[in-house]
């Protein structure tokens, strides 16, 4: 190729950059004054009122009250947006998730099966990836989300050797369903050093051939880091497009705040700088990770407003105590329902050992930091709560708001512990409807499932909660997130655990104020106050009107600081 060739293709990407540029900066900017009157608008107070008509000036909240009165502040510039019975409340909070995950598929394969995506057998997962490899060169990754070996005809994992049968000359990878294991091909494990001579780390173990040491390809917990690191490392150009997709997909299900629950130092620059950029127009809560911070937590290198702006904001240090139970690594104090490879004592295991998470949670706690903790199994979630009740002793602190990250087989006690520890859960409760029946029938029987996300509990102590739904392990859907702490219903229709149902108020208040004030930031977001930012989302109709119809209401319109990020066509 010669030089003016290459001349004109660098000057094709200058343009195309610069059109790049311009098209990610056109942050959307709002109206001096805006009323919207005439609905059904759901402040979530504290007294949960409901009014007719809210005012916002610029980015903030002014007035809500009746049309009459709302109106009355109006002049010939405002904005009159007639909601004609519609419902509009605040903007969705996602308190628990790994954005932009949700992007990923615009460079790695959707291997999900019903009621996700529509892989039902081993074979449409290797096929799948197969048409990855075919647009993809030689020596890159070729990577696919989602797979459930529970959901799959063969009911097991992809093996090394069938992805080694979808390319030898690409790193092939298939993550789990859970995100807290993988299956790798040669190729993959080889760049990563992994052979029959590699030790299971601590906090994780590699998969073996029957009679051997040599690596099957599944790498759980611990043991996949060096993997996803590796498929990790993109170019600038997918960065975009991934980040891209998911804001599109979160503005147009009414998510005003997104969190990325456990990120890199890299991550982390990336989000706020195109944040900054407007790529992403809702707000962002992130949680670094302990293992990927390190010492600069402690050594004055970590400084928080190296990222922060007025939409980023750096929450709780996260630590990932144990894994998934539908992924056999959540750490239950009983045994799992059906054995684990024959095993009938086999309870999962710790990911951080029981000695080793008292001493990181009380190095955090002593040096300020709020913590949120990653914990399913009820073995987990009791030395999460020894390890803080013991770091609270040494250093206390009147309202720390340990964040407990998805409690997902919490106790009654346990709830009651942390109530008096100043522990607040995010339940992951749309697991009754994406893995209910399994969790039943498989995992846990029907006697612990019954009380899986158990919100009534938290309800009943006092206990203020969050609910999440841990995107991209399932879709960013945050009415389903209400419609399953409402109904507790799984895919099958049966209803799993009736008594930890909880009202619709109770459901809405857990993904708008209850989730800000889990982050310190319900003093600024997650109701509709005078002065708070005006984070807002018009619904089609009124959740509290027909509670088995709330998760097929649709999103009309979302709003970040007054500004429109999405309008239903």
């Amino acid at each position: 190729m010669n030089w003016k060739t290459l001349l004109v293709i660098f000057a094709a990407l200058l343009v195309g950059f610069g059109v790049l540029v311009r098209i990610a900066t056109r942050t959307p900017a709002p109206p001096d004054h805006q009323v919207f009157i005439n609905g059904d608008i759901l402040t979530m107070d504290g007294d949960n009122r409901i009014v007719e008509a809210i005012a916002v000036r610029r980015d903030r909240i002014e007035a809500v009250g009746s049309t009459e009165e709302i109106m009355a502040l109006a002049g010939d510039e405002t904005e009159v947006v007639d909601l004609r019975g519609r419902t509009l409340l605040p903007g969705f909070i996602d308190a628990h998730g790994h954005f932009p995950g949700s992007g990923m598929h615009v460079i790695s394969e959707d291997l999900n099966s019903p009621p996700i995506g529509d892989k039902r057998t081993m074979a449409e997962v290797l096929a799948a990836l197969g048409e990855r490899v075919d647009g993809t060169a030689p020596g890159e990754w070729v990577t696919g989300f989602g797979y459930d070996d529970t959901l799959l005809a063969e009911m097991r994992h992809p093996t090394r050797a069938e992805l080694d049968g979808v390319s030898t000359e690409h790193p092939v990878v298939a993550m789990h369903i859970s995100g807290h294991m993988l299956v790798a091909n040669s190729l993959a494990l080889e760049r990563v050093g992994i052979d029959a001579d590699t030790p299971d780390p601590v906090g994780g173990v590699i998969g073996r051939r029957p009679g051997s040491r040599e690596p099957n390809g599944l790498l759980e917990e611990t043991a996949r880091l060096d993997v996803l690191t590796q498929m990790q490392d993109i170019a600038l150009i997918d960065v975009y497009r991934m980040m891209k997709a998911a804001s599109v997909e979160y503005a147009s299900l009414g998510v005003t705040t997104a969190q990325s629950g456990g990120t890199s130092v890299e991550l982390t620059r990336g989000l706020s700088i195109f944040s900054r950029l407007g790529v992403i127009p809702m707000r962002l809560v992130l949680f670094p990770f302990e293992h990927e911070f390190g010492e600069s937590l402690f050594n004055g290198d970590y400084d928080p407003e190296d990222y922060q702006s007025d939409r980023v904001t750096m929450g709780a240090v996260k630590l990932v105590a144990d894994g998934s139970i539908q992924g056999y690594t959540g750490y239950l104090s009983r045994p799992y329902h059906t054995p684990f490879h024959g095993d009938a004592d086999y309870r999962g295991y710790p990911a951080i050992p029981r000695e080793e998470l008292f001493a990181k949670v009380e190095a955090l706690h002593r040096a300020g930091y709020q913590l949120a903790i990653h914990g399913n199994g009820d073995e987990s979630i009791e030395d999460i709560l020894d390890a803080f009740e013991s770091a609270r002793k040494v250093h206390p602190v009147e309202d720390p708001r340990m964040i407990l990250v998805h409690s997902q087989m919490s106790r009654k006690d346990q709830v009651a512990r942390m109530k008096a520890l100043g522990i607040t859960p995010s339940f992951f409760s749309a697991h009754t409807w994406y893995w209910g029946d399994r969790h039943r029938d498989i995992f846990m029987g029907p006697e612990r499932a019954a009380t899986m996300s158990p919100a009534r509990w938290a309800l009943e102590e006092g206990l203020r909660f969050s609910s999440h739904l841990d995107t991209p392990v399932t879709p960013m859907l945050p009415l389903q997130a209400v419609w399953s702490q409402v109904h507790r219903r799984t895919t099958s229709g049966d209803v799993l655990g009736p008594e930890q149902c909880i009202s619709v108020m109770d459901a809405l208040r857990a993904v708008t104020i209850d989730a800000a004030w889990q982050v310190f930031q319900d003093d600024n977001r997650g109701s509709l106050e005078p002065g708070k930012y005006a984070d807002l989302v018009v619904l089609s109709g009124n959740p509290l009107d027909d509670p088995t119809g709330i998760r097929d209401l649709k999103v009309e319109r979302t709003l970040v600081g007054g500004a429109t990020i999405y309008r239903r066509p």
